[in-house]
């Protein structure tokens, strides 16, 4: 047990005077560092050698005044010699090393002086022998104590990895694999971990594996074997004549080493391994990134790219600062100078209880126990401060493990996770340490965190905690769209969602919620999810908060309407969220992730925060909101529905022309060409093609079209025919039965809807950097791909209000994305849009204004609309006529200013509500109307 900061403090001022007056010759130099070593409790002989020998940098021999393999280096001179000479010494034995014995420390002294550098942090230290107890915590390492700030790009990180991976495969490779590698590797770990952060002594796990080992490795899983063993076994139950060097592991408990694993065979590579591990600085090593770092020992391809796998503390932060954490540290706040209150609030700490049920590696839950720590830590302080009377504040401590709750499905993570949360219980046990300068451990492990090996969707979360105690939900389920989901996935949805229509479009994601919202509920089983329900439904007074990070699918689109008027009836109220933004990853060449995060609960909160985001890859401004809905901004609870018509008095939106051809219609230019000259027939037949792609970027193909070709101009154009056979060909191949069944008529596009005369072009993806979707008129010679929409007999007051920022704002809040650009959609956007109802003069100005952003476009004959809308290059006489046109459809719906988007959001769902309203009241006299005359043929049926 290392020593108090207080005792360290003393025994160097006793340090100090004791040699301050000594002859110091080069003779009493062992006496000396013996002496320093007892300053912080250690005794050198154990943990390093003098006169260490060691091959120079120049090959000729020499010896190592002190060294402590893997941690410090002592070159030490006369009183009065050259330090900077001594420092070079000190580096120059650094060659005949090995990589694992280099020190993290260079210390050179005469006695009066000292310079310790620091090889982690690049840095130096100067002081004399008088100013040692001023500089004593830069000696912590030797005590036990090392105050650290983790990233996960410390270069440890990726060397853990891959040394570990090293190991892991080195033992696959001899046939020790599966559950009983899993367990070693997390046994090792925690071993590793252990010896690094004073919960073993310094270097005891590799001293007993270098000493006590066969250099060939044969005896390594004996002994591996014997240490679980001794480490699960409590000291007076322990063999009297247990091996000295054994008996000095301390007692664990915790059940982590009590399964009895198989003796692994072990050869010299996996000893030596083994102890490069060791070698490593495992402090450096936030245990929030266990899991990522485990995932990548077992997965060789991940091992190369481990941030691939790491979720950020930055967006884990995200979730729980507005879940928990900034509620609790303001509550601190207002009642720090108050005595019994400051008591009372370190006991509601320590009765929070948290539950992640996809927790994985545990990173969520290392994270919120961390932080929960660190608050209890400054609560801890405050009442020290407040009471300098106070003898024992370790007493006050009560944040635990066993606090934190998680179902993982794969064992392999669950048994990190409860590691994780045990290690960095013990990391925030050390700040405790060096806050109040007295060391405190919780060695054996009494309590443990409960991680459940199951799935999720299958278990009763009541059987892991029980509802009535939660007091927070929260984690990163998995996303799986619909397309990437496996059978049983898909399975599994359609049961949690039973009786909802169309749930299997929906995120894999959803499923917690539902899963959630029932929990929190009471665990309605059997409920009718197509009944309305009382909305304050709570059998547990509604009093858990959650949190789930999602795709951003859930918010957008048709998944809104399949998946929030389920979670409404059930009385789920959303509390706060992060719209969408990008889940960091480090990985090069790994796909962005767009993400929500969604607070919610059963209960009405005052206080509603939506944090809104300039870009997916900005930091996030927090916005207070009355409510919000599932579209993730400031409006009213409605959902948008699917509709086959538009809302208002406007020409349909159509989707365009879909070949389904595999790529046969479709031309080049250099494919036009050559058609032509081969069949000069085909001429006729050929039309421009345009995709959205081909509309924005101003890029120009060709399509064949073939309505009204006879069978003799057809037989006339061989390579036609051709493709048009290979249309058929492809179609008939097809598992879906329309394509089948059009492949007998193989030379038309799969659906048409190409409009007569001209029509208005709507792309259907967008990117969302452009402020406007842009959006033009088109000649119906050219035929509209299915990656447009187009609206016939569209004029330019209809170009006008597409065009505008209103129309703009909503398709931002409603429209589906792909990663984070617009996802255009005729049924959900345009089909639901709440248009204006201008007088006839507030329509002319419309039209005015929109002909002007029209005639800007056409004085930019070279340029495209992607450069014409891109904020970089959008020409400023295009942005005033865009401002113009703005103002004149903001003032038909009545509105001259909006200070933000959201407040125009707003306005557009509070007018959608009112044009949907008489919609739902006529729907439901409809069914009223039905159901009665349903009665009355039923009577005249039995009356006859």
């Amino acid at each position: 047990m290392p020593l108090s900061w207080n005792e360290i403090r003393d025994r160097s001022l006793a340090f100090t005077r004791e040699w301050a007056d000594e002859c110091s010759e080069d003779a009493e130099a062992k006496s000396f560092w013996d002496s320093f070593f007892n300053v912080f409790g250690i005794t050198r002989r154990r943990v390093a050698s003098f006169e260490a020998p060691v091959k120079k940098g120049d090959g000729q021999g020499g010896f190592i005044d002190l060294l402590w393999k893997g941690v410090l280096l002592v070159e030490h001179k006369s009183r009065g010699k050259n330090l900077d000479r001594a420092a070079r010494q000190a580096f120059d034995y650094f060659p005949g090393l090995k990589e694992r014995d280099l020190p993290r420390y260079v210390l050179v002294s005469d006695f009066a002086r000292f310079c310790l550098f620091d090889l982690d942090n690049n840095e130096q230290h100067d002081f004399t022998l008088a100013e040692l107890p001023k500089h004593v915590r830069l000696f912590g390492f030797i005590a036990g104590y090392q105050t650290r700030s983790f990233g996960q790009q410390d270069p440890v990180n990726v060397q853990a990895a891959e040394k570990l991976g090293k190991l892991h495969d080195q033992f696959k490779a001899a046939g020790y694999d599966g559950h009983a590698l899993e367990i070693l590797l997390v046994r090792l770990l925690f071993c590793l971990f252990a010896e690094d952060t004073a919960l073993f002594e310094r270097r005891l796990f590799q001293d007993y594996l270098e000493q006590r080992t066969h250099e060939d490795g044969s005896d390594l899983g004996m002994h591996l074997a014997q240490l679980f063993q001794v480490l699960d076994t409590a000291p007076e139950k322990r063999p009297k004549a247990l091996d000295e060097q054994l008996a000095t592991f301390p007692y664990v408990n915790g059940q982590l080493f009590t399964e009895v694993l198989p003796i692994a065979a072990c050869d010299r590579a996996m000893r030596e391994t083994l102890l490069d591990c060791c070698a490593l600085d495992w402090s450096r090593i936030s245990p929030a990134i266990f899991g990522s770092l485990f995932q990548s020992i077992m997965d060789t391809t991940a091992r190369r790219n481990l941030g691939a796998h790491y979720t950020s503390e930055t967006n884990i932060l995200k979730l729980i600062g507005p879940l928990f954490l900034d509620e609790l540290w303001a509550e601190f706040h207002r009642i720090k100078r108050n005595r019994n209150q400051l008591f009372e609030f370190l006991k509601k700490l320590s009765k929070l209880t948290f539950f992640d049920p996809a927790c994985g590696c545990g990173n969520f839950l290392v994270i919120a126990y961390r932080e929960l720590r660190l608050l209890e830590l400054e609560v801890l302080r405050q009442v020290r401060q407040n009471d300098q009377l106070l003898l024992d504040v370790f007493q006050l401590i009560g944040v635990n493990v066993d606090q934190f709750h998680g179902i993982e499905i794969e064992e392999w993570p669950a048994r990190i996770a409860e590691v994780a949360l045990w290690l960095t219980d013990h990391q925030m046990n050390l700040k405790v340490s060096e806050e109040f300068g007295q060391y405190f451990a919780r060695l054996p492990l009494k309590k443990a965190p409960h991680i459940v090996n199951g799935n999720a969707l299958k278990i009763d979360w009541n059987d892991v905690i029980s509802a009535w105690r939660l007091s927070y939900l929260l984690g990163n389920p998995p996303f799986v769209g619909k397309h990437y989901q496996t059978k049983e996935q898909k399975a599994e949805q359609v049961e949690i969602f039973s009786g909802v229509k169309s749930a299997s479009d929906l995120d894999y994601v959803a499923c917690w919620y539902r899963k959630a919202a029932e929990y929190m509920g009471g665990g309605q089983q059997g409920f009718d999810s197509a009944q309305p329900t009382n909305s304050s439904l709570s059998g547990v007074e509604g009093n858990i908060r959650a949190a789930f990070v999602s795709t951003n699918s859930i918010t957008q689109g048709e998944q809104v309407g399949i998946l929030w008027p389920d979670l409404f009836r059930r009385g789920v109220k959303i509390h706060f969220a992060h719209r969408t933004f990008q889940w960091n990853s480090e990985a090069r060449g790994k796909a962005a992730v767009h993400c929500v995060i969604i607070g919610f609960g059963l209960h009405v909160v005052s206080g509603k925060w939506l944090f809104d985001y300039d870009t997916p890859k900005s930091e996030p401004h927090a916005v207070k909101a009355n409510n919000i809905n599932p579209y993730l901004v400031d409006g009213p609870d409605v959902v948008v529905a699917k509709r086959t018509a538009p809302l208002c008095q406007v020409p349909p939106m159509r989707y365009g022309n879909k070949p389904t051809d595999n790529g046969n219609f479709i031309l080049s230019e250099a494919e036009r060409e050559v058609l032509i000259q081969r069949n000069p027939r085909a001429a006729h037949f050929i039309r421009p093609y345009m995709g959205s792609e081909d509309f924005i970027n101003g890029l120009r193909r060709y399509c064949l079209w073939l309505q009204g070709v006879s069978p003799e101009e057809l037989r006339s154009m061989p390579d036609v025919l051709v493709r048009v056979q290979n249309v058929r060909s492809f179609r008939a191949a097809s598992s879906a039965e329309p394509t089948r069944k059009l492949a007998e008529t193989p030379t038309l596009f799969f659906y048409i809807s190409q409009p007569a005369t001209q029509y208005l072009v709507v792309p259907e993806v967008s990117s969302e950097r452009r402020k406007f979707i842009p959006i033009g008129f088109m000649s119906a010679e050219t035929i509209c791909s299915n990656t447009n929409y187009l609206v016939p007999n569209a004029t330019t007051y209809h170009f006008g209000i597409l065009s505008s920022t209103m129309h703009m704002a909503w398709t931002r809040a409603v429209c589906g994305r792909l990663k984070s650009d617009y996802r255009y959609s005729g049924s959900f956007v345009y089909n639901n849009f709440p248009w204006p109802e201008p007088s006839d003069t507030q329509r002319a100005g419309i039209e005015s204004a929109a002909q002007a952003v029209f005639e800007v476009r056409s004085a930019f004959l070279n340029a495209t609309l992607a450069d014409l809308y891109d904020p970089l290059t959008m020409p400023p006489e295009l942005v005033k006529a865009h401002h113009a046109l703005d103002r004149a459809v903001d003032a038909a719906y009545g509105k001259t200013t909006f200070k933000t988007e959201a407040e125009r959001v707003a306005f557009l769902f509070e007018r959608y509500q009112q044009l949907t309203a008489p919609l739902a009241l006529e729907g439901k006299a409809v069914k009223k109307r039905t159901r009665k005359t349903r009665q009355e043929d039923d009577s005249e049926t039995c009356d006859a």
